[in-house]
């Protein structure tokens, strides 16, 4: 009976895993289907006559956005638009005979600043096929009219207005809030303007800080001023004119004679004023195409089906040793070594846009770069918005660095952290504890106990080794005597144009000059472009995982605008002792 009893068990708990199996595999498959079946609904007809949609109403990232499973299932849409999409898809229209012209709505899109210039040069080249830009806003934002300037006509509903204030910057301080936990960060650094660590020591910017800001901000500004005051044909005292006025605030009426738009009208006319250019009849809608649907309609990375291969490898978000998000020093360094054997890849940009993180991975990162160059091939890097600190570090080695003008980089600099909770246990919890120790420092590092001073002191050789290590990579591969390197080092932020003049950087341009170059100098006249990290691979990798981030999505739901303060302290939690980062600045 009892043998009777266990094998009718085992069947019925093997019945039970075999089922829990094949659902799993069954979910897996669905969720498969639902994304070739998303894919496919992206594609589109590009028939003659049809307009490229270029609709500013979301976040752009540097990359289309990977398969969202929770979006999908709950039937969210991820808005995100990735700019390799924007940029590929702007040169090819210029020579498709079937798309006539591009139609920009401006709708409050979120991007950083190289990433709107980017777009701009984009929109210029196109102009030269001698086809339209029309762009069409409700209401512009300052990053969308810098952006609408590039068209040949800026229209505006007669009830909308303008934003055109200039920038400014703004770091948030937590120290008030810790204090509040009983949280201190100790702080061993090395770079006067290091000014990561300031949000976490201090309630408001340091002159240094406010110095280094002031001066990029500055230089940012006299590039897009500039660029605004070309493209309207006006000069930079207009467009600080209107900055200073607050244009905003003022009728959409005024903005005719002032030359900052060219016509009021409300979206209906604008689409009919394009149907005429297109040669359609006003009552036939017109055939807008979106990058997303242009790009999965053609292959974009290789219009003539060329074997010679460049590789373009993202670097995107916080450098980490370990993890699922951002730069990731346990993947990304194997990536490279990966890249570097493989035989039809014989030019390798990487496309950084990181303001740093962990100094461990920076350096597993740069090696692994130096692996690649170790075999003939070449290495360049193409900046973003941001390739600072631990972004530099990655980069400094490269054949040749492009950035665009108002990029920020350099902050060349480390520190380190380490939080203490020893307040936050006894005076805020109620909770003490002992300890014994067979040495005197069998306890470092604690995050219950306080720093001595002799610790602090011997963290601090560490962090200073750690400079000298960053200093040197950065010598050696910017062929500059590490005394130069030095000079303009100290953790300081500075804008591309700036970083081009001081040496840090080769030449000012985006992805598509860099491309261009690298094809160049391989002697290809024809080549493919092969993005890394692959899309495929990392939606196979979350669902063998089972990396839906429901957490994550659950917590932006319930905790809304005060999830970032969530992030904040789930980072610190996990923050690597030696961090090669710059502070993290809101640039409005």
């Amino acid at each position: 009976m009892l043998k009777r009893f266990l094998t009718s068990m085992l069947g019925t708990l093997a019945g039970i895993w075999i089922s829990v199996g094949l659902f799993f595999l069954l979910f897996i498959l669905f969720i498969l289907a639902i994304g070739i079946s998303g894919a496919k609904q992206t594609q589109a007809n590009i028939k003659d006559n049809s307009v490229l949609y270029l609709d500013l109403n979301s976040v752009i990232d540097e990359r289309a956005p990977k398969f969202d499973i929770i979006s999908k299932i709950y039937n969210q849409g991820n808005d995100a638009v990735g700019l390799n999409e924007i940029l590929y898809s702007i040169e090819a229209a210029a020579n498709d005979s079937h798309i006539k012209g591009i139609y920009i709505n401006c709708d409050l899109s979120q991007s950083g600043i190289a990433t709107r210039t980017e777009i701009v040069k984009a929109l210029r080249n196109f102009k030269k096929s001698g086809k339209w830009i029309y762009a069409y806003g409700d209401n512009y934002t300052q990053g969308d009219y810098y952006v609408a300037c590039a068209a040949d006509s800026i229209f505006i509903n007669p009830m909308g207005a303008v934003e055109l204030k200039g920038l400014s910057a703004t770091t948030q301080f937590y120290k008030g809030l810790l204090d509040k936990l009983g949280v201190e960060m100790q702080i061993i650094k090395v770079g006067t303007f290091k000014s990561a660590v300031e949000p976490y020591i201090l309630t408001e910017m340091s002159e240094p800080s406010r110095l280094q800001q002031q001066q990029y901000l500055g230089n940012i500004w006299g590039y897009l001023s500039s660029d605004i005051a070309a493209m309207r044909k006006v000069t930079v005292e207009d467009v600080n004119n209107w900055a200073d006025s607050i244009i905003i605030t003022e009728p959409a009426q005024s903005y005719i004679a002032r030359k900052i738009v060219d016509a009021l009208a409300y979206r209906h006319e604008v689409e009919s004023k394009m149907k005429g250019l297109c040669g359609i009849n006003k009552t036939d809608e017109l055939n807008l195409i979106t990058p997303a649907e242009y790009f999965s309609s053609k292959d974009l990375l290789n219009p003539d089906n060329s074997s010679n291969t460049i590789a373009v490898l993202y670097a995107v978000g916080n450098i980490v040793d370990q993890g699922d998000e951002g730069i990731v020093g346990r993947t990304m360094a194997p990536q490279i070594l990966k890249l570097a054997d493989d035989e039809n890849i014989k030019g390798l940009i990487l496309r950084v846009n990181s303001g740093g993180g962990s100094a461990f991975a920076s350096e597993q990162i740069w090696e692994a770069l130096e692996q690649f160059k170790a075999k003939g091939k070449k290495f360049y890097v193409s900046m973003g918005d941001v390739a600072a600190s631990g972004g530099y570090y990655i980069s400094c080695g490269a054949h040749c660095i492009y950035a665009e003008p108002v990029t920020l980089t350099g902050s060349i600099g480390i520190f380190g952290v380490i939080p203490c909770i020893n307040k936050l246990l006894t005076d805020n919890l109620g909770v003490t504890q002992g300890t014994v120790s067979t040495n005197d420092n069998g306890g470092f590092i604690s995050l219950t106990e306080p720093l001595t001073p002799f610790q602090r002191q011997k963290l601090q050789v560490m962090i200073n080794n750690g400079y000298e290590n960053f200093v040197g990579r950065c010598a050696t591969g910017r062929s500059m005597s590490v005394d130069s390197i030095k000079a303009i080092a100290e953790g300081r932020v500075w804008d591309g144009k700036s970083a081009f003049e001081l040496g840090l950087v080769d030449k000012l341009g985006g992805l598509d000059m860099a491309i261009k170059d690298m094809a160049q100098e391989l002697g290809y006249n024809k080549y493919a472009i092969a993005e890394y990290p692959s899309l495929e691979e990392e939606l196979i990798n979350s669902l063998m995982k089972g990396d839906f981030n429901l957490k994550s999505e659950i917590l932006k739901k319930e905790l809304g605008e005060t999830y970032q303060y969530y992030q904040q302290i789930n980072y610190l939690k996990d923050l690597a002792p030696l961090q090669c980062r710059m502070e993290v600045v809101e640039i409005k």
